[in-house]
């Protein structure tokens, strides 16, 4: 505990903490101190564990930690991606500019280090290749089999939680995502739904900025005005693809992820499916659904929806879980029925540059064994909010 000087009713108490980091990063020796005179606030600290650049970020609490809400944005110094590690680093908050005039007993510093790469805890590794994309297996006329080459990219093992969307909601809403649904979810570990395209779009782009990251979409085609509020129709240009920050997968990267490198096969497994390996309204009669029928019956209690906690079910060849049923998941890409069979492109395609509904995949609680097919393309209208439909993040 440090009491600033009396001349500046900015804070009456400062407490610092380092949030844990990942794997053996350490943010120590954290101190900080009001410059004379002025409204600047200078953290200095350590960073050991690693040799190569991590990323930093600062959260600011005024009610001893039960929320970090205080505005952080105006810095300066060691903060940010990049950041090389070592002794005495320093962020400059300028608290005159993002709070101004507010004083707090309880004010706390948190400081959060993380390296640039994704955990691999939360994220796997697509690796670069080629794969057959399309299912030639029960005549789907907008999924026609052709091979597309995607680069390498990281993906969530699991779908975005109510939890998940909570936490970083709460960050935006006080950092210019004004307008952020909020979202429902049967419990905390449940996929979240009733988010529309837009939403998982700003989602992505404020859990971006949270994590110090550079975002992926933007409502300009120089790519200067990241995208915040609104229903933006953004197209392919106003998306920087290689940046490091969260987006939606394109449907070429989610059905390379979905299947696993197996290829040929309806689903991540294979070419049966049952409640034992998704969470599906099994009612349509399909020859390659058997077991138990209508809705998973561990899951079909309450009240709709009957979601299941994500990670339920055995994950694929590259760990990835619940590709098939529980939500339908945002995709990135404008619907085309015929763009599949005949792409601009065969290298990570993106999609047509327009449309009137965006693609959704890998079925749901209430839908059938058909829409659980790694091929299988639904669609819905971007405002679209609906009890089935959530989304998983991808980055580089």
């Amino acid at each position: 505990m440090k009491s600033l000087p009396r001349y500046l009713p900015l804070l009456a108490v400062l407490a610092l903490a380092a949030a844990p980091a990942q794997a053996q990063i350490t943010a120590g020796n954290v101190r900080a101190a009001q410059r004379a005179g002025t409204k600047l606030v200078d953290i200095d600290y350590d960073v050991t564990g690693i040799a190569t650049p991590v990323i930093v970020s600062l959260e600011i609490s005024a009610d001893g930690g039960t929320t970090w809400a205080v505005p952080a944005t105006t810095l300066t110094g060691a903060v940010g991606p990049n950041v090389t590690p070592g002794s005495d680093l320093r962020i400059t908050w300028n608290a005159g500019a993002d709070w101004n005039n507010q004083t707090s007993s309880q004010t706390r510093f948190r400081l959060k280090v993380s390296d640039l790469l994704p955990d691999l805890a939360i994220f796997a590794v697509i690796p670069a290749g080629d794969f057959s994309m399309g299912d030639p297996l029960d005549g789907m006329t907008d999924a026609m089999p052709h091979t597309v080459s995607v680069s390498a990219f990281y993906m969530q093992k699991k779908g975005v939680t109510k939890a998940d969307w909570d936490a970083v909601r709460t960050w935006g809403l006080v950092h210019g995502y004004t307008d952020l649904a909020t979202g429902a979810g049967k419990a905390a570990d449940r996929p979240v739904q009733r988010v529309s395209w837009y939403d998982g779009v700003k989602w992505c782009n404020a859990r971006s900025e949270q994590d110090r990251l550079t975002p992926c979409y933007y409502t300009d085609a120089a790519q200067t005005l990241v995208f915040k509020t609104g229903t933006n129709d953004i197209g392919n240009t106003m998306v920087k693809w290689a940046a490091n920050g969260y987006r939606l997968p394109t449907e070429a990267e989610w059905e390379k992820a979905a299947r696993g490198d197996l290829a040929g096969q309806r689903f991540p497994w294979g070419n049966i499916i049952s409640h034992t390996e998704a969470n599906f309204n099994n009612v349509g009669g399909e020859t390659y659904q058997t077991g138990s029928t209508d809705h998973h019956p561990t899951y079909a209690v309450g009240s709709y929806p009957y979601t299941s906690p994500v990670g339920s079910f055995a994950a694929n060849a590259y760990g990835i879980h619940d590709m098939a049923g529980n939500v339908w998941e945002w995709c990135w890409d404008w619907y085309d029925a015929a763009y599949y069979g005949t792409p601009a492109s065969l290298t990570d395609p993106a999609g047509g540059p327009a449309g009137g509904f965006r693609v959704m995949r890998g079925g749901s609680w209430q839908y059938g064994a058909s829409y659980c097919r790694a091929a299988s393309r639904g669609t819905y209208g971007p405002v679209g909010a609906y009890y089935y439909l959530g989304f998983r993040t991808v980055r580089r």
